[in-house]
């Protein structure tokens, strides 16, 4: 069966063009690069939008996004991805940690850190653990931002609240320390615990906005599993802007997917999927 056929065999009318059209979209407001394979994602998210809107059809969607720019908010969450868990990609863990400590040692007043696409908060909540064990204190002198352009899994992020299946892949003895455990009507959830929620700051951000408000420099980005859904040019340019947040001696943390070949002039590996900047010439 082709695609158009699948298409026109949906309960509402999907066309090759509807998909080129938000496709487009996306792309040109999030700088998102949905590939051919994405059009069944596509047509069950932005139907919901459709439904919630009482429209009949996606040309008649994006009419109405074109006439209220409130529903871009809802369009962009609709199509940004939010994979993640709690010490996804593991290995980054201790060389966070041990960055920290000689960080601190060089005489740093406080450790700054960056989820730049924190999704619901599990990866912004692994480093403020990791911050907890490395420093041996409750309250470290870290500071991490977490920012997304999806705002509805913003607020979950911030509220840190998660069924309990989400935090299984964790140890018993990690739940039973940075958890607190659902009772009542919370039964099945757990909670970060809020000496963890006091490290981490949450924003709405989307990367690429004009401006961004961040002034100071970090010690370490996590831009894991992000730069894959936007195009070599738009990575460039993202990477460029990282590039000056980061100290001398900072890190910059992508996917186990991602490579940063094309921005050598900008960064150079040193460790699996870990990179440092290069000194401005």
């Amino acid at each position: 069966m082709s695609s158009e056929t699948a298409m026109r065999e949906r309960e509402l009318a999907f066309t090759a063009r509807d998909f080129e059209l938000i496709r487009g979209l996306i792309y040109q407001h999030a700088g998102i690069s949905l590939s051919d394979g994405k059009a069944d994602m596509v047509y069950s998210r932005i139907a919901r939008r459709l439904r919630a809107k009482g429209l009949a059809t996606f040309q008649g969607y994006l009419d109405f996004l074109d006439a209220n720019p409130e529903e871009w908010q809802h369009f962009t969450n609709s199509l940004t991805p939010n994979l993640t868990s709690f010490f996804r990609e593991e290995h980054h863990f201790p060389i966070l940690a041990e960055m920290a400590l000689e960080a601190k040692g060089r005489g740093r007043d406080q450790v700054a850190l960056w989820s730049p696409a924190c999704s619901t908060g599990e990866e912004a909540y692994s480093m403020a653990m990791t911050m907890i064990d490395a420093f041996g204190t409750w309250t470290p002198p870290v500071k991490i931002l977490a920012t997304d352009l999806d705002t509805t899994v913003l607020k979950q992020a911030y509220k840190g609240i998660y069924p309990i299946e989400r935090a299984e892949t964790l140890s018993a003895e990690t739940r039973k320390r940075f958890f607190q455990r659902g009772k009542g009507d919370k039964a099945g959830m757990v909670r970060v615990r809020p000496e963890l929620r006091a490290l981490v700051s949450f924003h709405p951000l989307n990367l690429l906005d004009g401006q961004w408000p961040m002034r100071g420099r970090f010690d370490a980005i996590f831009c894991r599993n992000v730069l894959i859904y936007f195009g070599k040019p738009t990575q460039y340019k993202l990477l460029a802007r990282f590039h000056p947040l980061l100290h001398e001696e900072g890190l910059l943390f992508v996917g186990h997917s991602e490579s940063l070949i094309h921005a050598a002039d900008l960064f150079s590996l040193r460790g699996k999927t870990v990179y440092a900047p290069v000194a401005a010439k």
